[in-house]
């Protein structure tokens, strides 16, 4: 039995992470081994605590510790407007811009029909349901300007076509960019100059 065996296992699972390689994570773990009480500790403590009190808004699909999030209970962000976003970091991303000022719709993905992806896979049903129910006026689409965001941003116009305003996100976001990859200018920048689909 190796003396490093636990070590090993942590180093393994911290370089699945996004953003890690084998190298960054044995990198992490020997510095949060040697801050144990200060760093270590409270970061198990808060593993725990978040694995057990995380959870999905059962309205738009971020993420937080209600069933509700902040987003979807505040009634200054029911103005009409609602943003569809592939994933929770690509809605941070937006917040963190603080350029808009409605409700997210997280799909979940993109469709995909190599990984058969379609759109009950994703949260598509639901957005239709909440742009009935909510009075939604314009829907923008910020989904990733690559092949599956661009054919689920087709699949969603055709959905909706002549209900509400459609927009999508324009200058300064690259083609092949992701949201979470973008400063905040070039998403306020972006969101500014939306143009009808």
């Amino acid at each position: 039995m190796s003396s490093t065996r636990d070590i090993d296992s942590l180093i393994e699972m911290m370089a699945r992470l996004p953003g890690l390689g084998p190298r960054s994570a044995r990198r992490a773990v020997l510095h949060l081994i040697a801050k144990r009480e200060m760093k270590l500790m409270p970061l198990a403590d808060m593993m725990q605590t978040v694995a057990a009190t995380a959870r999905e808004c059962a309205t738009c699909g971020n993420v937080g510790t209600t069933e509700i999030c902040d987003i979807c209970a505040s009634p200054k962000r029911a103005n009409g407007m609602l943003c569809v976003v592939e994933s929770v970091s690509d809605l941070w991303a937006m917040e963190r811009g603080g350029a808009f000022k409605g409700r997210y719709h997280v799909l979940g993905g993109t469709l995909s029909a190599l990984d058969q992806i379609g759109p009950e896979q994703l949260r598509i049903p639901q957005m239709i349901r909440r742009i009935e129910a909510e009075g939604i006026e314009e829907v923008i689409l910020a989904l990733a300007a690559t092949v599956d965001g661009q054919t689920t941003a087709h699949y969603i116009a055709d959905q909706i076509e002549g209900r509400v305003r459609l927009t999508s996100l324009a200058q300064g976001v690259p083609i092949g960019g992701e949201l979470d990859y973008l400063d905040d200018g070039t998403i306020s920048a972006a969101l500014s100059a939306r143009k009808d689909i």
